[in-house]
């Protein structure tokens, strides 16, 4: 009983493009960039937003989402997905 638990447990492969598994749709890949910021304050840089459009080209060339970019500082965090920034522009990011 134990082998058939750890066998349906194991992630499935091949053969399985545009189906459903076990009545799911197959997901997309997609990734969320979160740093620090040692200073503590979460307020983004130049550098973090140039890198923010340049994840957002690069996922769509590799059909990746690029679901967020946070930056953690002491006590907050700031999601350049809610604050509209590159995420606005066309394309899926």
């Amino acid at each position: 009983m134990k082998h058939d638990r750890q066998r349906a447990a194991r992630p499935r492969t091949g053969g399985c493009r545009g189906q459903q598994l076990k009545g799911f749709p197959l997901l997309r890949a997609a990734t969320i960039l979160v740093h620090n910021h040692p200073s503590g304050d979460p307020t983004p840089s130049a550098d973090d937003l140039h890198l923010t459009a340049e994840a957002l080209a690069a996922g769509r060339l590799l059909d990746i989402d690029l679901l967020d970019h946070l930056v953690i500082g002491h006590d907050a965090y700031v999601s350049l997905r809610d604050r509209g920034v590159a995420f606005d522009r066309a394309g899926r990011g």
